[in-house]
């Protein structure tokens, strides 16, 4: 039993229960939401953001600011949104019964999580089509011998010993005053052929973000195949989700310690995974640094997008979400350290090839995984192997995110409406978001798609994140009231939360939220891509994006003080923050203390042999659960038949 009790992530001393949620459903076992919930916190992020900001602000000596935020701010997020979801049973909506006034919240994370959804499903649509451009001998940006190529295109390997240069000249056909200003331009800027590969063959980019030109089809193509993907992954919710993250959260690190073990035995490894940790304890001293620390956390583990509400929502009553919490945060760091290694060795061996310093080749986001590090690559012996590996990796990591993303949606709709037929036909419900996904990213696959792409990333999901955190905080401790909140995590897990998370979750984590939101202000910084600077009316559309989910907090909260019961403005005020009557544990066996019977109490009435007869077998189910091995705790209750 004390295996049994394990997977089912029971509080030490807790009776086995069979708190089976069978109408909503629940995770096949505890392995399966740690795994989920790892898949979805470990995202492109880590391997292509978290290494680039360490090597940039100060090496090891950002490790130092980025483990105090991850203690203080990141693990009491993390946990204070899976109690929350827990004890609920219910998606970023339904969670707002705790107070109604502040269901905006709620919508808010919805808005965040459609736009992240959208456009991440089209980095993973380009890393598909990276995956099967690598399927050939030789992969199509090693060399600058292509259609596609400039004269100014000058590689890492010169093909067949011809000098590289030389055969660019021959290529285009110049006269010897040509190809001294071609040599000219060579030395004085040289362009990658895995940089003209991704621009002028992938993306075909347009000159300007209003300037869309035509579809690529292959991109669209790959597009469709992601959201098909995701949907098949998702078709019966967390019962097909959780058996396909077995594989997709765990196959990552498979291939990141392959990528390792190859990258450490190149020549200059050790130079850049020095550039990576060397120290420079003076940047600690450093406003910035902080900053970035406490974004990276924030923005790494997933806080109020919703998707850690709707995961922990399917979870057990009963589970103990305080470990999972703190392995889930850990693990997520450990992956964003670990992932600098197999980068930084990699770009080190390039930039000792090239004889440049690596601070040349680094790079961060779509300009890593899309050019930098393919362009190492090319350098490997069988080259296209290890770029398969590559982008494999990176199509795993985005899926694990964006499973999450699609069930938030799809739980938010289907717990919103709850009619039985919406639930039984929860599939329909999730092919119709994947549709709508699919057709919202198509102005994406389109020209200017990476302008909106990046403008998308930089604005839907930054500064609103924070608001949106920083509200959930204050409404849970201030307005619903921490003692009770406390008193109900105890109820959940057998003992209350811990005295530090306390702390945190009433002042020190609001605070770092507080300090990340007026950091983000005072570091903007107008978007760019490359050379490119963004048109005003663009910018203006990012900041909208970005209003958008905060706006539904003060909309929502200011639609639900006119519809609450009371003469006086206050009065309303008031009946708008109470907990709604359904506020509490989702099973009635769980509504205990403060939440018996609330409002149900004619409901037992008129059927009180039926409800005795049922408490009746309960107690029969509960004896057999205790007689029976499993790995879950459900094989006798999944004998009832349904009503």
């Amino acid at each position: 039993t004390g295996l049994c009790s394990i997977l089912n992530g029971a509080v030490p001393g807790e009776p086995v229960k069979t708190d089976k949620n069978s109408k909503r459903g629940n995770w096949g076992n505890q392995i399966e939401f740690i795994l989920t919930s790892v898949g979805y916190a470990v995202g492109l992020g880590n391997v292509w953001r978290f290494p680039y900001l360490c090597y940039r602000n100060g090496g090891g000596a950002f490790m130092f600011p980025y483990f105090i935020m991850l203690v203080f701010c990141g693990i009491p997020l993390f946990f204070l949104e899976l109690s929350f979801g827990q004890f609920a049973s219910q998606g970023c909506l339904g969670v707002w019964r705790i107070s109604p006034m502040f269901k905006g919240v709620g919508y808010g994370m919805m808005v965040v999580s459609t736009y992240i959804g959208i456009y991440y499903n089209v980095v993973i649509c380009i890393a598909f089509y990276y995956f099967f451009s690598s399927m050939t001998n030789l992969l199509p940006w090693t060399y600058c011998n292509n259609p596609w190529n400039t004269p100014t295109c000058n590689g890492v390997v010169t093909p067949r010993g011809i000098n590289n240069t030389l055969a660019n000249v021959t290529r285009s056909l110049v006269t010897g005053a040509a190809e001294v200003a071609v040599e000219v331009v060579n030395k004085t800027k040289r362009t990658s052929p895995s940089e003209e590969y991704w621009k002028h063959y992938v993306l075909q980019i347009s000159d300007d973000i209003g300037n869309f030109g035509e579809v690529r089809l292959p991109i669209l193509g790959c597009l469709a195949v992601s959201w098909v993907v995701v949907f098949l992954c998702l078709i019966r919710g967390v019962k097909s989700s959780g058996k396909v993250v077995y594989f997709t959260a765990t196959f990552p690190y498979v291939v990141l310690t392959i990528l390792f073990i190859r990258g450490i035995t190149l020549e200059g490894a050790v130079t850049g995974i020095k550039y990576y940790l060397t120290p420079q304890w003076h940047k600690i001293l450093d406003a910035k640094v902080w900053g970035d620390a406490a974004s990276q956390i924030f923005y790494s583990l997933g806080c109020a997008w919703g998707g850690l509400i709707t995961m922990a929502s399917y979870n057990k009553f009963h589970n103990n979400c305080y470990r999972d919490s703190i392995i889930i945060s850990i693990t997520n760091c450990a992956t964003s350290v670990y992932a600098g290694f197999v980068i930084f060795s990699i770009l080190g061996f390039m930039a000792h090839h090239l004889n440049v310093d690596v601070s040349e080749v680094a790079d961060h986001g779509p300009g890593l995984a899309f050019v930098a590090y393919p362009e190492a690559l090319t350098l490997l012996p069988i080259s296209p192997l290890w770029s398969l590996l590559f982008f494999f990796m990176l199509i795993l990591l985005g899926l694990g995110t964006q499973f999450c993303l699609l069930e938030t949606l799809v739980t938010a709709i289907v717990d919103e409406i709850g009619t039985d037929w919406i639930i039984r036909n929860k599939t329909v419900v999730t092919g119709g978001v994947a549709i709508v996904g699919f057709l919202l990213g198509v102005p994406l696959t389109t020209q200017a798609g990476i302008y909106w792409l990046l403008l998308m990333d930089n604005y839907a999901a930054s500064f609103s994140l924070v608001i949106i955190s920083c509200i959930m905080c204050i409404c849970i401790m201030y307005v619903y009231g921490h003692k009770k909140y406390f008193k109900d995590v105890e109820m959940m897990l057998g003992f209350p939360p811990p005295i530090f998370f306390r702390v945190c979750w009433r002042f020190v984590s609001p605070i770092i939220i507080s300090f990340i939101l007026i950091f983000t202000v005072i570091q903007y910084k107008p978007i760019t891509y490359n050379d490119y600077v963004y048109p005003g009316w663009s910018l203006a559309i990012g900041f909208l994006m970005a209003m958008s989910s905060v706006i539904c907090i003060p909309i929502y909260a200011l639609y639900k003080i006119a519809k609450s019961e009371g003469t006086t403005f206050l009065e309303r005020l008031k009946n708008s923050c109470k907990p709604d009557v359904k506020w509490g544990p989702a099973l009635s066996e769980h509504r205990i203390g403060l939440y018996a019977n609330p409002g149900s109490e004619g409901e037992v009435e008129v059927r009180p042999l039926k409800e005795e007869l049922k408490e009746k077998e309960d107690e029969k189910r509960e004896e057999i659960s205790l007689t029976i091995q499993g790995s879950n705790g459900s094989t006798a209750h999944n004998i009832t038949p349904s009503a």
